[in-house]
């Protein structure tokens, strides 16, 4: 069987130095320098790291000048929000029963009994 797009989402998602450089390029492209002088791994490792993003398609990156500037590609979060959606549709219709067997459960409160 071939692996599925979102397989390698997983796998990137899976490390928690790779889910930090996600969040850290949310708020725009960084140089691979600025995005390794925030972790305490050699930079072999944060390219490593961003090798593993880019595979996934998870971050885009261009040359300017002599630096590798990284970008994160949101769009293959897509597959993963959909797969999870599915769980948290079930949770929800748990839940729902859930709520709905408390509510039936719970004597009400009589009238006129107060002081």
């Amino acid at each position: 069987m071939l692996p599925r797009p979102t397989d390698a989402v997983f796998r990137a998602l899976n490390d928690p130095t790779r889910r930090a450089i996600l969040e850290d390029l949310r708020g725009g492209g960084k140089p691979v320098s600025a995005i390794a002088r925030r972790y305490r791994i050699s930079r072999p490792a944060v390219s490593k790291h961003i090798r593993l993003l880019r595979e996934a398609r998870l971050i885009v990156d261009h040359r300017e000048g002599r630096q590798r500037i990284c970008f994160l590609d949101p769009i293959p979060l897509r597959a993963v929000d959909q797969w999870v959606g599915q769980f948290r549709d079930a949770w929800r219709a748990r839940l729902g029963r859930l709520k709905r067997h408390l509510e039936a459960e719970t004597v009400p409160a009589r009238r006129g009994d107060g002081p």
